[in-house]
């Protein structure tokens, strides 16, 4: 009887200390608080290039090449840190686009996502959220008129500036992600300040509004076999696309019917949309690309279900 008290015992222990290490692995690291995360400028950080993988049409032929930033500091992992950079080549109406080479079964090894259910109709609209640029109250209104779900991916200096318009997001019913604080690239840090950057954003988002969150998009796209393992081991899926185009640019204003056109061109069954909503164009084409799209048999599906 004593035995069986004492494997009893020993049971117990194993499972709460289990529980233990999975609740408070995601504590571990020097989180910034909420004003530690409202102190940073806008000005201190980079937006100038959202996307550095490909973008372009057509078949990719053989594989890029990417140079390694292998630190010393970021060596001690048996994973590879090579820098890869996210792209897909569109090939046009009603067809999935090609991926680089190998990149989606490495992001399948790691719970990463680009894609949904190609055998469905339904496709998923998401937006980068680095800054501000006047355009997001417009985005909200036309989903909220259209009654289509988004999923939007914020930094650090967003939440600080416009927690009014992710009050709006949560409220409305959309996803907020995860876009770092700081907006650098994953490869080029330690773990450490991997953990820094995408917990401390968590943790502001989470003070202010009781959510936490999951889904995460790597900044500029860049991204290494390591950086995917840390992330996912912080419980994050990170989420990438299968359309984007150069929309980041605020002075490459091309009008409302090119944005149109560049999207509808290139739906596809399962697509991850892509766009940035600094984009004035975005914004004044997304009423018609929602309408478009529902009138060629799509239909927007909920982010969570990918």
């Amino acid at each position: 009887m004593k035995r069986k008290v004492f494997v009893v015992c020993i049971a117990l222990f194993v499972l709460l200390a289990v529980n233990f290490v999975s609740r408070n692995y995601r504590q571990k690291s020097n989180l910034s608080s909420v004003e530690e995360v409202y102190s940073i400028s806008l000005e201190n950080i980079d937006f100038s290039n959202e996307i550095t993988g490909m973008l372009n049409e057509g078949v990719i032929n053989e594989i890029p090449q990417y140079e390694d930033v292998f630190v010393e500091t970021l060596s001690c992992d048996n994973y590879s840190n090579s820098v890869l950079r996210w792209g897909i080549s569109r090939r046009g109406y009603n067809e999935t686009p090609q991926a680089d080479p190998g990149a989606p079964e490495l992001l399948k090894k790691y719970g990463g996502v680009y894609l949904g259910d190609t055998s469905s109709n339904k496709i998923y609209l998401t937006f980068d959220e680095g800054y501000e640029n006047g355009y997001t109250p417009k985005i909200l209104d036309v989903l909220k008129d259209n009654n289509v779900k988004a999923m939007f991916f914020i930094t650090g200096p967003y939440l600080k500036e416009h927690e009014d318009l992710v009050k709006r997001m949560v409220e409305e019913g959309h996803v907020v992600g995860n876009h770092t604080v700081h907006h650098p690239s994953l490869p080029s840090l330690d773990n450490k300040k991997i953990e820094d950057e995408i917990l401390g954003l968590e943790d502001a988002f989470s003070k202010i509004f009781g959510k936490k969150m999951k889904y995460l998009r790597p900044p500029k796209g860049e991204y290494s076999e390591r950086t995917l393992a840390v992330t996912q081991k912080l419980g994050y899926t990170n989420l990438f696309w299968s359309f984007a185009y150069d929309d980041w640019y605020r002075d490459k204003v091309r009008g409302a019917d090119y944005a149109y056109e560049k999207v509808i061109n290139n739906l596809h069954n399962g697509a991850v949309i892509l766009l940035h909503a600094v984009s004035k164009d975005n914004a004044d084409a997304l009423d018609s690309i929602i309408k478009g799209a529902r009138e060629k048999g799509f239909e927007f599906g909920d982010v969570n279900d990918l």
